[in-house]
């Protein structure tokens, strides 16, 4: 297994000002650790379970790409972009450039969205789950035509009509860049991992109910008559052995998704300070988590 680390407060005890040294410690500090993945939140506000919404948030893409002048390994990406946040095609022209100023380390993580107080908040749209589902399909299907180099043309959909999916430069990544869905949902979302996606993204709640959303995620793919084996899978562990620095406790914890074909565990720091986090916990863990398949 290996160690990714998802950047989830920026609330730095200097503040703002602090912010662009602290990111930049925490790309090197992930790069120096052998840290594989290296993710923000894409929301407007922060989540309310992580503390308050008037807590500070920057927004992904710029940050990504900042993050990206400072790394040259690292895999980067939003865990997870809703789908209400940007329109299809910008999207794709954003995380192509990710890909491109990287050089082809980019992720498009994406999701069917949630938090309706920020979309309220700044006025985004927010419709119904049915809708945002398949606004996110069709937002995969615009994707994939516009990372084609031979499919430029129209896309007509229900919610989405393009003229044109132009874009150039074209990704580095081949054949495109990564698409992670996250989230378990049995009907609808691990469905579209099975049909789209290149990787996914679950919750380590328990290896029980890891194991149950694979099996399920597998019998899509035989339905979609997709290879169950091509799909990256993940795990992101908010374990309390992470707030407590306990590498022991999280080891044992992490012991228990051996066998299931995990390839990343992600932690999610519960700091402003993530750098001084990777050198003292992610660094120790990516050791730790190298032994375990």
């Amino acid at each position: 297994m290996r160690v990714g680390v998802h950047i989830n407060r920026f609330d730095h005890p200097g503040g703002g000002p602090a912010l662009g040294a602290e990111l930049a410690a925490a790309g090197a500090a992930a790069e120096a650790a052998g840290v594989s993945w290296l993710s923000v939140m894409d929301h407007y506000f922060q989540m309310e379970f992580n503390d308050r919404a008037e807590d500070p948030m920057l927004e992904a893409y710029t940050t990504l790409g900042y993050l990206a002048a400072h790394t040259s390994t690292v895999r980067l990406g939003a865990l997870v972009t809703g789908v209400t946040y940007r329109h299809p095609g910008l999207l794709a022209k954003i995380a192509t450039s990710l890909d491109v100023l990287s050089g082809g380390r980019a992720t498009l993580g994406i999701g069917a969205a949630w938090y309706g107080r920020e979309h309220e908040g700044l006025g985004v749209p927010f419709p119904s789950v049915a809708e945002r589902f398949e606004r996110l399909e069709e937002t995969l299907r615009i994707c994939l035509q516009m990372w084609d180099p031979k499919a430029n043309g129209p896309f007509e959909g229900k919610h989405h009509r393009l003229a044109e999916t132009l874009c150039v430069p074209a990704p580095i990544s081949a054949p495109h860049p990564e698409i992670m869905i996250g989230g378990g949902g049995e009907k609808k979302t691990l469905r579209l991992v099975a049909r789209y996606a290149d990787a996914c993204n679950l919750f380590a709640t328990s290896p029980d109910e890891v194991r149950h959303k694979l099996d399920v995620l597998r019998g899509h793919c035989e339905t979609e008559g997709r290879d169950y084996d091509e799909i990256r899978r993940t795990v992101v562990y908010t374990g309390e052995a992470v707030g407590a620095g306990d590498l022991d406790a999280f080891t044992r914890d992490v012991a228990g998704y051996t066998g299931l074909g995990i390839d990343t565990v992600i932690l999610g720091p519960r700091t402003g300070e993530p750098a001084a986090f990777i050198e003292n916990f992610a660094a120790p863990a990516v050791r730790r988590l190298a032994g375990l398949d």
